[in-house]
């Protein structure tokens, strides 16, 4: 089929284009018939332009265009003309002017689609994904991926601009434990051999600092099979980062101006540097979480000091077996009803808590069915350490440190949704979290477990303690925060064999298993690594925060369901029995 290829697109067209003839190709929009003239907005992803076809103008493109309907492919020539006076539409870009038709050319013609192409859809996630590719001709889709481009073409050159190299690392390797599970990979030529997909290059890149290459950044794929949510898919992108003769202060600095870089070219917007640095610690106490919000301030305290001599024996026994009391000012609440207050109570223990203690606070003192159990030195004291004034609600959960704190961190969110803290709020919080211990205890496991990754270097005046009181340690590892989401993390790398083989006794891995996984590395290590660092961020959250959305599938072209299937393409689906023979695979039971 012969057509006119365009001279301009759907959005470029404006008043210093009147009079000129140009060609148009694109979809159609909406199609208005007025009395005979017909309408078409004529959309690409450059934007709309009104196409007018008039009988008395040109009678056979009029006719041409009778049947013409949504979603049609065409191909139209015309001139450009200013829009008669009274019918602009400011809305859009093109709005003062539209086309005069004399020629167009159906290209292609479209059956109804399951849903209308609009900026505002009412379809349910399960059939925009089923129809991905309708759904991507949608103006919020396509600007969300115009942005995701926007900021892999920021990223690259920001770190070019710095002297950092992006080398491409293997999809098919090794399996090693990264803390998901591996996706494998069964090799047609060596039977019964499995090839893992990286949960991320990160023994990649640390034999790439050993070869010398000094900065390496990759935007990479990964997969995890994990349980999915909003923010996670199986198969995920991240900015992956090495750079070697480094201590933490240079990572932060850098990743700190890539930040920068992309705050003021996607929304003009002059982030503040350098971040706040909270310790793991801190962080905890302070908003119960390790990626805490800071768009508002409702902080925690911790009452342990006021406390752990009180008469109340919920409150002292917990804190004398290392445990916490936290307290929260919901500056304000102190009308909640008791129903109200029930349902928090509720929510806490949904969440774990034995209970909640709830204190309003009145001219006339502390009301709350706990204030009996406590001393009028007690009551004056968290009274004061919480900041309280009359009309206000105070929230205390005791408990196990992490858990209760936790938990506490989440009744903080609660309370700024109900006490609507972020409504007028949205300038962006960025922070770093360090300090977190080198080891967790996995309750499955039961065992210790790397809090980051077996490759974390511990901080230097911990390294004593990692036979000894291996919890104690801290590790020389960071995350970067964005608005109560991680981002980013990494970590200051061992480059010592010996500190390596440290680490591995600590996590109870045998000296034939640390060989058997990490024998290739712990060999290069032998040959002269430098001392390194880096940091990898999650792409697909970034882009999905600075694009103000809530789930990472409306900023990846092609995701997956929460459960993980292709709607569209039907993955994943069986495999001929032919091709499983060629991979030496027999598949036994299952649905």
């Amino acid at each position: 089929m012969n057509y006119i290829k365009r001279t301009h697109t759907c959005g470029e067209l404006r008043e210093k284009n009147i009079g000129e003839k140009i060609t148009l190709n694109g979809w159609v929009d909406v199609r208005r018939d007025l009395g005979g003239v017909i309408f078409i907005d004529l959309r690409d992803r450059y934007g709309i332009t009104q196409i007018v076809f008039e009988p008395h103008y040109n009678e056979t493109a009029h006719n041409n265009a009778k049947d013409v309907r949504s979603e049609w492919v065409l191909s139209v020539t015309g001139t450009v003309r200013k829009r008669p006076e009274g019918t602009e539409n400011p809305e859009l870009e093109t709005g003062l002017i539209d086309v005069m038709i004399d020629e167009i050319t159906i290209l292609n013609k479209a059956i109804t689609p399951p849903f209308q192409i609009q900026d505002e859809l009412d379809a349910n996630e399960d059939l925009r994904l089923k129809y991905r590719y309708l759904d991507l001709r949608r103006k919020p889709m396509q600007k969300n991926l115009l942005l995701r481009h926007k900021m892999y073409q920021i990223v690259r050159n920001y770190f070019d601009k710095n002297s950092f190299v992006e080398i491409e690392t293997p999809f098919l390797m090794k399996s090693t434990p990264e803390g998901a599970r591996d996706f494998l990979v069964p090799s047609r030529i060596h039977k019964g051999h499995f090839y893992a997909l990286p949960q991320s290059p990160q023994t990649y890149k640390q034999l790439l600092m050993v070869s010398g290459f000094d900065r390496y950044f990759q935007i990479v794929k990964c997969f995890r099979d994990e349980d999915l949510r909003a923010d996670r898919q199986y198969e995920f992108t991240q900015i992956d980062v090495e750079m070697s003769f480094v201590d933490e202060e240079n990572v932060f600095e850098m990743m700190e101006g890539l930040m920068k870089e992309l705050f003021l070219q996607t929304s003009n917007f002059n982030l503040q540097t350098p971040f706040l640095r909270l310790s793991y610690k801190e962080a905890m106490e302070t908003y119960g979480s390790d990626k805490p919000d800071l768009r508002f301030e409702l902080k925690m305290t911790s009452l342990n000091e006021l406390l752990k001599t009180s008469g109340f024996k919920v409150f002292s026994d917990t804190i004398n077996k290392g445990g916490t009391v936290s307290g929260l000012n919901a500056v304000g609440c102190g009308n909640y009803t008791r129903n109200q207050l029930d349902v928090l109570t509720d929510y806490v223990k949904k969440l774990g808590a034995g209970g909640l203690i709830w204190i309003r606070v009145t001219d006339n003192g502390l009301d709350s069915p706990t204030m009996k159990f406590l001393s009028d030195e007690e009551k004056q004291s968290i009274t004061k350490a919480l900041n309280a004034k009359p009309g206000d609600l105070l929230l205390l959960i005791s408990g196990e440190w992490k858990k209760a704190l936790t938990i506490m961190g989440n009744l903080r969110l609660e309370m700024a949704r109900r006490m609507e803290l972020l409504k007028n709020n949205s300038e962006p919080k960025l922070l770093w979290i360090t300090d977190f211990p080198l080891f967790e205890y996995s309750e499955a496991d039961k065992r210790l477990v790397a809090m980051h990754h077996p490759f974390t270097s511990p901080k230097d005046s911990d390294i004593e303690l990692m036979e000894t009181e291996p919890q104690k340690v801290h590790a020389k590892a960071y995350d970067l925060v964005m608005n109560g989401n991680e981002i980013a993390g990494g970590s200051i790398r061992i480059f010592s064999p010996e500190l390596q083989s440290k680490m591995f006794t600590a996590l109870g891995l045998s000296k034939e298993e640390a060989e058997e996984k990490f024998g290739f590395l712990m060999n290069a290590f032998k040959y002269g690594a430098p001392p390194h660092g880096g940091i990898a961020f999650g792409f697909d959250r970034m882009v999905m925060l600075f694009a103000g959305e809530s789930s990472i599938r409306e900023v990846i072209a092609f995701p997956k369901t929460s459960s993980g299937l292709s709607l569209m393409d039907g993955s994943p689906s069986a495999a001929s029995e032919e091709q499983l023979k060629e991979l030496h695979i027999k598949v036994k039971g299952g649905d």
